[in-house]
């Protein structure tokens, strides 16, 4: 499963506003560290403000900061919030149900059965799991380098806001 660009950026921002938790952080800053549009940052960060995600501020001293801790968001559910989750046309809510296959597809039953699967995948993490060292102040990756990183063995999972969170989308 691919995600867009704009669930990319927004778990971008996530991360980023974690390592920045406290310190003054505008679009801008965002922007500089990813080299990314600060117009289609914009857009990023009024839908993650507009969800409970992240806080903003407007103004000369504004600026933008999570706003729980990374530990508390967790990334199945950004996802969810933020990405339409349709790998073909048929998992659409108004599908008029024109291909012939529709009725007695198992095609969809598979792909739903992945996606099922990748989203508990993605459940099982959050944005502490996943944000490695400060890309402004040491190494882009995580101490082992690049790649998965396992989930929180504590059995302590994203907490009371993730569940919340969750629960909304469900």
């Amino acid at each position: 499963m691919q995600l867009t660009r704009f669930t990319d950026y927004s778990l971008r921002v996530l991360i980023f506003l974690a390592h920045r938790q406290g310190i003054h952080t505008t679009i801008k800053d965002v922007s500089d560290a990813h080299q990314i549009s600060e117009d289609h940052l914009m857009k990023v960060v009024r839908r993650l403000a507009t969800l409970g995600y992240i806080k903003t501020a407007r103004g000369k001293n504004g600026g933008v900061g999570s706003a729980h801790a990374p530990a508390d968001i967790s990334i199945g559910a950004v996802i969810r919030d933020v990405e339409a989750l349709t790998p073909v046309e048929c998992f659409t809510a108004r599908y008029d149900g024109r291909c012939l296959l529709y009725p007695n597809c198992a095609l969809r039953g598979a792909l739903q059965s992945a996606q099922l699967q990748y989203m508990k995948t993605l459940d099982a993490y959050c944005i502490a799991d996943v944000m490695g060292s400060d890309p402004l102040g040491g190494p882009r990756f995580a101490q082992n380098g690049p790649g998965p990183v396992p989930p929180r063995s504590s059995g302590r999972r994203a907490g009371r806001t993730a569940s919340r969170l969750r629960a909304r989308v469900q």
